[in-house]
Protein backbone atom coordinates (compact mmCIF):
# COMPACT_ATOMS: atom_id res chain seq x y z
CA UNK A 1 0.00 0.00 0.00
CA UNK A 2 1.58 3.58 -0.58
CA UNK A 3 1.98 5.84 1.59
CA UNK A 4 0.76 9.23 2.13
CA UNK A 5 3.81 10.89 0.92
CA UNK A 6 4.71 8.23 -1.81
CA UNK A 7 6.87 9.30 -4.50
CA UNK A 8 8.23 12.34 -2.54
CA UNK A 9 12.02 13.05 -2.28
CA UNK A 10 13.62 14.31 1.29
CA UNK A 11 17.21 15.27 1.44
CA UNK A 12 17.98 15.04 5.30
CA UNK A 13 21.23 17.06 6.47
CA UNK A 14 20.19 16.78 10.27
CA UNK A 15 21.76 14.97 12.68
CA UNK A 16 21.36 14.39 16.24
CA UNK A 17 17.45 14.29 17.37
CA UNK A 18 15.37 16.92 16.59
CA UNK A 19 15.67 16.24 12.71
CA UNK A 20 16.09 13.06 12.22
CA UNK A 21 12.80 12.55 14.49
CA UNK A 22 11.09 14.70 11.66
CA UNK A 23 12.10 13.32 8.88
CA UNK A 24 11.83 9.84 10.09
CA UNK A 25 8.46 10.17 10.39
CA UNK A 26 8.17 11.48 6.97
CA UNK A 27 9.48 8.34 5.94
CA UNK A 28 7.47 6.63 7.59
CA UNK A 29 5.02 8.08 6.17
CA UNK A 30 6.31 7.19 2.18
CA UNK A 31 8.58 9.89 1.77
CA UNK A 32 12.16 8.07 0.05
CA UNK A 33 14.68 10.03 2.83
CA UNK A 34 18.15 10.57 2.01
CA UNK A 35 20.43 11.21 5.30
CA UNK A 36 23.17 12.59 4.58
CA UNK A 37 26.08 12.13 6.86
CA UNK A 38 29.90 13.47 7.30
CA UNK A 39 32.01 10.62 6.27
CA UNK A 40 34.20 8.17 8.90
CA UNK A 41 31.44 9.60 12.25
CA UNK A 42 28.26 10.10 10.58
CA UNK A 43 25.15 11.25 12.86
CA UNK A 44 26.17 12.14 16.58
CA UNK A 45 23.49 10.17 17.48
CA UNK A 46 25.03 6.82 16.31
CA UNK A 47 27.35 7.05 19.70
CA UNK A 48 25.17 9.10 22.35
CA UNK A 49 25.44 7.80 25.85
CA UNK A 50 27.92 5.05 24.87
CA UNK A 51 30.96 5.03 27.23
CA UNK A 52 34.54 4.73 26.75
CA UNK A 53 35.47 1.02 26.14
CA UNK A 54 32.00 -0.31 25.74
CA UNK A 55 30.60 -1.97 22.50
CA UNK A 56 26.97 -1.33 22.09
CA UNK A 57 24.90 -4.47 21.66
CA UNK A 58 23.55 -3.58 17.87
CA UNK A 59 26.91 -1.45 17.45
CA UNK A 60 25.26 2.00 17.71
CA UNK A 61 23.04 3.77 20.04
CA UNK A 62 19.84 3.06 20.60
CA UNK A 63 19.10 6.69 20.52
CA UNK A 64 20.06 6.52 16.63
CA UNK A 65 18.14 3.67 15.81
CA UNK A 66 15.28 5.25 17.11
CA UNK A 67 15.01 7.83 14.86
CA UNK A 68 16.59 6.68 12.13
CA UNK A 69 14.66 3.94 10.13
CA UNK A 70 13.36 4.78 6.79
CA UNK A 71 15.99 6.54 5.12
CA UNK A 72 19.32 5.71 3.00
CA UNK A 73 22.41 7.35 4.16
CA UNK A 74 25.34 8.52 1.95
CA UNK A 75 28.44 10.47 2.94
CA UNK A 76 29.43 13.46 2.18
CA UNK A 77 32.09 15.83 2.78
CA UNK A 78 30.72 19.29 2.39
CA UNK A 79 34.14 20.81 3.70
CA UNK A 80 34.97 19.50 -0.14
CA UNK A 81 33.72 21.46 -3.01
CA UNK A 82 33.81 18.03 -4.64
CA UNK A 83 31.29 17.10 -1.53
CA UNK A 84 29.33 20.21 -1.74
CA UNK A 85 28.76 19.56 -5.55
CA UNK A 86 26.71 16.14 -4.69
CA UNK A 87 24.87 17.85 -2.24
CA UNK A 88 23.51 20.79 -4.63
CA UNK A 89 22.75 18.20 -7.11
CA UNK A 90 20.43 16.30 -4.38
CA UNK A 91 19.26 19.17 -3.00
CA UNK A 92 17.69 20.80 -7.02
CA UNK A 93 16.38 17.22 -7.52
CA UNK A 94 14.31 16.53 -4.35
CA UNK A 95 10.68 17.78 -2.81
CA UNK A 96 11.90 19.11 0.84
CA UNK A 97 15.27 19.28 1.69
CA UNK A 98 16.33 19.45 5.80
CA UNK A 99 19.00 21.11 7.84
CA UNK A 100 19.69 21.84 11.98
CA UNK A 101 22.93 23.16 11.09
CA UNK A 102 23.80 26.73 12.75
CA UNK A 103 22.53 30.11 10.59
CA UNK A 104 24.80 30.65 8.19
CA UNK A 105 26.54 27.33 7.53
CA UNK A 106 24.86 26.67 4.86
CA UNK A 107 24.97 30.11 3.06
CA UNK A 108 28.82 29.26 3.60
CA UNK A 109 28.25 26.36 1.20
CA UNK A 110 26.12 27.67 -0.87
CA UNK A 111 23.66 25.60 0.11
CA UNK A 112 21.09 27.85 1.69
CA UNK A 113 17.76 28.89 -0.01
CA UNK A 114 18.60 31.89 -1.97
CA UNK A 115 21.06 29.57 -3.51
CA UNK A 116 18.85 26.99 -4.60
CA UNK A 117 15.65 27.70 -5.10
CA UNK A 118 16.33 29.34 -8.65
CA UNK A 119 17.27 25.89 -9.77
CA UNK A 120 14.75 24.03 -7.61
CA UNK A 121 11.79 26.51 -7.29
CA UNK A 122 9.01 23.80 -6.20
CA UNK A 123 11.69 23.07 -3.45
CA UNK A 124 10.28 22.96 0.16
CA UNK A 125 13.31 23.90 2.36
CA UNK A 126 13.36 23.08 6.20
CA UNK A 127 15.45 24.65 8.57
CA UNK A 128 15.65 23.56 12.33
CA UNK A 129 17.50 26.55 14.27
CA UNK A 130 18.40 26.45 18.43
CA UNK A 131 17.47 29.98 18.88
CA UNK A 132 16.20 31.23 15.16
CA UNK A 133 18.21 32.84 12.34
CA UNK A 134 18.11 36.19 13.31
CA UNK A 135 17.98 37.92 16.81
CA UNK A 136 20.67 38.62 19.89
CA UNK A 137 20.78 34.70 20.63
CA UNK A 138 20.77 33.26 17.08
CA UNK A 139 24.38 32.35 16.86
CA UNK A 140 24.41 30.60 20.16
CA UNK A 141 24.65 26.99 20.25
CA UNK A 142 21.78 25.25 21.89
CA UNK A 143 20.59 22.45 22.57
CA UNK A 144 17.11 20.24 24.31
CA UNK A 145 18.33 21.24 27.56
CA UNK A 146 19.18 24.78 27.20
CA UNK A 147 16.39 25.85 25.77
CA UNK A 148 14.39 24.23 28.86
CA UNK A 149 16.09 26.23 31.09
CA UNK A 150 16.20 29.65 28.97
CA UNK A 151 12.61 28.95 28.00
CA UNK A 152 11.55 29.28 31.98
CA UNK A 153 10.18 25.32 31.93
CA UNK A 154 13.23 24.35 34.15
CA UNK A 155 11.75 26.64 36.71
CA UNK A 156 8.19 25.21 36.63
CA UNK A 157 9.70 21.73 37.12
CA UNK A 158 10.92 20.21 41.04
CA UNK A 159 10.12 21.06 44.28
CA UNK A 160 9.22 24.04 45.66
CA UNK A 161 12.44 25.51 47.23
CA UNK A 162 14.72 23.50 45.44
CA UNK A 163 16.74 23.33 42.32
CA UNK A 164 15.32 23.72 38.98
CA UNK A 165 15.06 19.90 37.06
CA UNK A 166 14.82 18.68 33.48
CA UNK A 167 11.85 17.11 32.05
CA UNK A 168 13.21 13.30 31.68
CA UNK A 169 13.06 13.34 27.69
CA UNK A 170 14.13 15.66 24.88
CA UNK A 171 10.99 17.15 24.84
CA UNK A 172 11.31 20.31 23.40
CA UNK A 173 13.54 18.66 20.50
CA UNK A 174 10.89 15.90 19.54
CA UNK A 175 8.01 18.62 20.13
CA UNK A 176 9.81 20.77 17.57
CA UNK A 177 10.25 17.85 15.39
CA UNK A 178 6.25 17.55 14.99
CA UNK A 179 6.23 21.76 14.04
CA UNK A 180 8.71 20.96 11.64
CA UNK A 181 6.52 18.02 10.18
CA UNK A 182 3.81 19.96 10.19
CA UNK A 183 5.12 22.94 8.43
CA UNK A 184 6.65 20.90 5.86
CA UNK A 185 3.33 19.17 5.01
CA UNK A 186 1.54 22.31 5.24
CA UNK A 187 4.33 23.57 2.46
CA UNK A 188 3.92 20.46 0.34
CA UNK A 189 0.16 21.23 0.21
CA UNK A 190 0.51 25.23 -0.53
CA UNK A 191 3.01 23.76 -3.23
CA UNK A 192 -0.22 21.55 -5.12
CA UNK A 193 -2.01 24.85 -5.35
CA UNK A 194 0.64 27.40 -6.49
CA UNK A 195 3.16 24.87 -7.84
CA UNK A 196 5.90 26.86 -5.58
CA UNK A 197 7.97 25.72 -2.64
CA UNK A 198 8.70 27.62 -0.39
CA UNK A 199 11.63 27.69 3.09
CA UNK A 200 10.10 26.85 6.40
CA UNK A 201 11.38 27.29 9.86
CA UNK A 202 11.36 25.85 13.03
CA UNK A 203 13.67 25.75 16.02
CA UNK A 204 13.75 25.12 19.95
CA UNK A 205 13.29 28.41 20.84
CA UNK A 206 9.57 28.78 18.83
CA UNK A 207 8.86 24.96 20.00
CA UNK A 208 10.02 25.27 23.95
CA UNK A 209 7.82 29.01 23.78
CA UNK A 210 4.64 26.79 22.14
CA UNK A 211 5.35 24.38 25.55
CA UNK A 212 5.11 26.89 27.64
CA UNK A 213 2.27 28.99 26.04
CA UNK A 214 -0.24 29.72 28.35
CA UNK A 215 2.26 30.41 31.29
CA UNK A 216 3.34 33.10 29.14
CA UNK A 217 -0.17 34.69 28.24
CA UNK A 218 -0.74 34.75 32.26
CA UNK A 219 2.55 36.61 32.31
CA UNK A 220 1.58 38.86 29.71
CA UNK A 221 -2.12 39.11 30.72
CA UNK A 222 -1.61 39.95 34.87
CA UNK A 223 2.02 39.75 35.23
CA UNK A 224 2.19 36.35 36.88
CA UNK A 225 5.14 34.50 36.96
CA UNK A 226 4.10 30.35 38.17
CA UNK A 227 6.56 28.40 40.52
CA UNK A 228 7.32 24.74 40.81
CA UNK A 229 4.56 22.36 42.12
CA UNK A 230 6.43 19.58 42.17
CA UNK A 231 3.80 17.01 40.63
CA UNK A 232 0.90 19.41 41.28
CA UNK A 233 -0.76 21.62 39.25
CA UNK A 234 -2.21 24.91 39.81
CA UNK A 235 -5.24 24.66 37.61
CA UNK A 236 -6.82 22.07 39.50
CA UNK A 237 -7.00 19.70 42.63
CA UNK A 238 -6.27 16.80 42.48
CA UNK A 239 -4.08 16.91 39.87
CA UNK A 240 -1.03 15.17 40.66
CA UNK A 241 0.75 12.31 41.93
CA UNK A 242 -0.32 10.64 45.09
CA UNK A 243 1.35 7.83 47.46
CA UNK A 244 -0.11 4.17 46.92
CA UNK A 245 0.70 1.15 49.11
CA UNK A 246 3.05 -0.71 46.28
CA UNK A 247 4.02 2.67 44.59
CA UNK A 248 2.78 5.94 43.27
CA UNK A 249 -0.80 6.79 40.88
CA UNK A 250 -1.59 10.08 39.15
CA UNK A 251 -5.34 11.35 39.83
CA UNK A 252 -6.81 14.41 38.30
CA UNK A 253 -10.40 15.45 38.57
CA UNK A 254 -10.53 18.77 37.35
CA UNK A 255 -14.48 19.18 37.50
CA UNK A 256 -17.18 19.00 40.41
CA UNK A 257 -18.72 15.90 38.94
CA UNK A 258 -15.23 13.91 37.91
CA UNK A 259 -14.66 14.88 41.95
CA UNK A 260 -17.65 13.52 43.17
CA UNK A 261 -17.07 10.74 41.83
CA UNK A 262 -13.58 10.23 42.61
CA UNK A 263 -14.63 10.85 46.02
CA UNK A 264 -17.28 8.52 46.51
CA UNK A 265 -14.94 5.55 44.79
CA UNK A 266 -12.33 6.05 47.15
CA UNK A 267 -13.77 7.27 50.77
CA UNK A 268 -17.01 9.14 50.14
CA UNK A 269 -16.87 9.73 54.24
CA UNK A 270 -13.56 11.26 53.87
CA UNK A 271 -13.58 13.23 50.61
CA UNK A 272 -17.65 13.53 49.27
CA UNK A 273 -18.13 16.32 52.25
CA UNK A 274 -19.34 19.83 51.36
CA UNK A 275 -15.82 21.38 52.39
CA UNK A 276 -14.79 20.19 48.89
CA UNK A 277 -17.45 20.17 46.95
CA UNK A 278 -16.38 23.35 44.00
CA UNK A 279 -13.16 23.91 42.04
CA UNK A 280 -12.66 26.88 44.13
CA UNK A 281 -13.53 25.19 47.26
CA UNK A 282 -10.60 22.40 46.62
CA UNK A 283 -8.34 25.25 45.60
CA UNK A 284 -8.96 27.56 48.78
CA UNK A 285 -8.44 23.91 50.59
CA UNK A 286 -5.64 22.34 48.44
CA UNK A 287 -3.36 20.76 51.22
CA UNK A 288 -6.38 19.90 52.73
CA UNK A 289 -7.52 18.08 50.43
CA UNK A 290 -3.93 16.36 49.06
CA UNK A 291 -3.48 15.07 52.80
CA UNK A 292 -6.73 13.52 52.45
CA UNK A 293 -6.62 12.11 49.08
CA UNK A 294 -3.09 10.68 49.80
CA UNK A 295 -4.55 9.56 53.19
CA UNK A 296 -6.71 7.18 51.41
CA UNK A 297 -4.10 5.86 48.68
CA UNK A 298 -1.23 5.02 50.40
CA UNK A 299 -3.17 2.47 51.96
CA UNK A 300 -3.96 0.57 48.88
CA UNK A 301 -2.02 -0.53 46.00
CA UNK A 302 -1.65 1.24 42.16
CA UNK A 303 -4.09 -1.19 41.27
CA UNK A 304 -6.89 -0.69 43.27
CA UNK A 305 -6.75 2.49 43.03
CA UNK A 306 -6.97 2.40 39.51
CA UNK A 307 -9.64 -0.54 39.68
CA UNK A 308 -11.62 2.01 41.52
CA UNK A 309 -11.26 5.04 39.78
CA UNK A 310 -11.06 3.94 36.29
CA UNK A 311 -14.59 2.45 36.07
CA UNK A 312 -15.82 5.36 37.17
CA UNK A 313 -14.05 8.05 34.46
CA UNK A 314 -11.53 9.37 37.11
CA UNK A 315 -8.52 10.12 35.09
CA UNK A 316 -5.84 7.64 36.83
CA UNK A 317 -2.83 6.11 35.82
CA UNK A 318 -0.05 4.35 37.56
CA UNK A 319 3.47 5.77 37.61
CA UNK A 320 5.51 3.57 35.18
CA UNK A 321 9.01 3.23 34.46
CA UNK A 322 9.86 2.99 30.83
CA UNK A 323 10.12 -0.70 30.59
CA UNK A 324 6.36 -0.88 32.47
CA UNK A 325 4.97 1.04 29.77
CA UNK A 326 7.10 -0.21 26.71
CA UNK A 327 5.52 -3.07 27.56
CA UNK A 328 1.68 -2.60 28.61
CA UNK A 329 -0.38 -4.25 26.00
CA UNK A 330 -2.34 -0.61 25.58
CA UNK A 331 0.81 0.22 23.82
CA UNK A 332 0.90 -2.46 21.26
CA UNK A 333 -3.04 -2.27 20.70
CA UNK A 334 -2.96 1.32 19.89
CA UNK A 335 -0.40 0.71 17.07
CA UNK A 336 2.52 2.38 19.29
CA UNK A 337 4.97 -0.23 18.32
CA UNK A 338 6.67 -0.92 15.35
CA UNK A 339 9.66 -3.63 14.36
CA UNK A 340 12.61 -3.75 12.06
CA UNK A 341 15.81 -6.05 11.24
CA UNK A 342 18.89 -4.85 12.01
CA UNK A 343 22.00 -6.42 13.16
CA UNK A 344 20.77 -9.92 12.72
CA UNK A 345 17.93 -9.09 14.95
CA UNK A 346 14.59 -7.86 15.47
CA UNK A 347 14.20 -4.42 17.48
CA UNK A 348 11.32 -3.06 18.69
CA UNK A 349 10.41 0.85 18.18
CA UNK A 350 8.01 3.22 18.80
CA UNK A 351 5.70 3.94 15.63
CA UNK A 352 5.13 7.59 14.49
CA UNK A 353 2.40 9.43 16.86
CA UNK A 354 -0.42 9.10 14.47
CA UNK A 355 -2.08 6.35 12.49
CA UNK A 356 -3.77 6.80 8.98
CA UNK A 357 -6.76 4.31 7.59
CA UNK A 358 -6.06 4.66 4.52
CA UNK A 359 -2.20 5.26 3.99
CA UNK A 360 -0.64 3.70 6.90
CA UNK A 361 2.67 4.63 7.92
CA UNK A 362 4.83 1.37 7.19
CA UNK A 363 9.23 0.82 7.55
CA UNK A 364 10.60 0.24 4.24
CA UNK A 365 14.31 0.85 5.33
CA UNK A 366 15.88 -0.07 9.05
CA UNK A 367 18.28 2.82 10.10
CA UNK A 368 20.99 2.60 7.68
CA UNK A 369 24.77 1.83 8.34
CA UNK A 370 26.83 4.97 7.47
CA UNK A 371 26.84 5.34 3.70
CA UNK A 372 25.23 2.30 2.98
CA UNK A 373 23.32 3.41 0.42
CA UNK A 374 25.85 5.80 -1.35
CA UNK A 375 26.21 3.92 -4.83
CA UNK A 376 21.81 3.78 -5.36
CA UNK A 377 21.76 7.08 -3.75
CA UNK A 378 23.84 8.52 -6.45
CA UNK A 379 22.13 6.48 -9.52
CA UNK A 380 18.46 7.04 -8.39
CA UNK A 381 19.63 10.96 -8.78
CA UNK A 382 21.30 10.96 -12.25
CA UNK A 383 25.28 10.27 -11.32
CA UNK A 384 26.70 8.79 -14.35
CA UNK A 385 29.43 5.95 -12.70
CA UNK A 386 32.62 7.98 -14.41
CA UNK A 387 31.40 11.02 -12.80
CA UNK A 388 31.09 9.57 -9.58
CA UNK A 389 34.89 8.39 -10.16
CA UNK A 390 36.09 12.03 -10.34
CA UNK A 391 34.06 13.15 -7.61
CA UNK A 392 35.51 10.72 -5.38
CA UNK A 393 39.08 11.16 -6.64
CA UNK A 394 38.33 14.74 -5.80
CA UNK A 395 37.43 14.06 -2.32
CA UNK A 396 33.34 14.10 -2.26
CA UNK A 397 32.76 11.21 -0.03
CA UNK A 398 35.13 10.52 2.43
CA UNK A 399 39.24 10.52 3.36
CA UNK A 400 40.70 7.50 3.90
CA UNK A 401 38.89 4.07 5.31
CA UNK A 402 35.13 4.25 5.55
CA UNK A 403 32.51 1.55 6.77
CA UNK A 404 32.56 -1.37 4.93
CA UNK A 405 35.18 -0.08 1.54
CA UNK A 406 38.48 1.71 0.68
CA UNK A 407 38.27 5.23 -1.12
CA UNK A 408 40.96 7.23 -3.28
CA UNK A 409 42.55 9.50 -1.18
CA UNK A 410 42.18 13.11 -2.92
CA UNK A 411 45.21 14.21 -4.50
Amino acid sequence: MAGALDGIRVVDFSRVFAGPAATQILGDLGADVVKVEAPLTGDEARYLGLTEGTEPRLGVSPSYLALNRNKRSIALDLQSEAGRKVARRLITQCDVAVHNFRPGAMKKWRLDYESVQEANPSLIYGEFFAYGPSGPLSDFGANDLALQAHSGLMSLTGEPGRPPVRVGTAVVDLHGSLALVGAVMAALYSRTQTGRGQRVEASLLLSSAHLLNYFYSEYWIDGTIRKPMGTANHLSVPNQVFPTADGSVVIIAPSDAMWQRCARALDAERLAIPRYKTVRDRQTHRTEVIEAISAVTSLLSSQEVIERLGPVKVNVAKVNNAGEAAEHPQLAESGGVTQFDYAGETVKAVSSPFRLSGTPATIQHAPPELDQHRDEILADYGFAADEVRRLEEAGAFSEGERTGRKVASAG
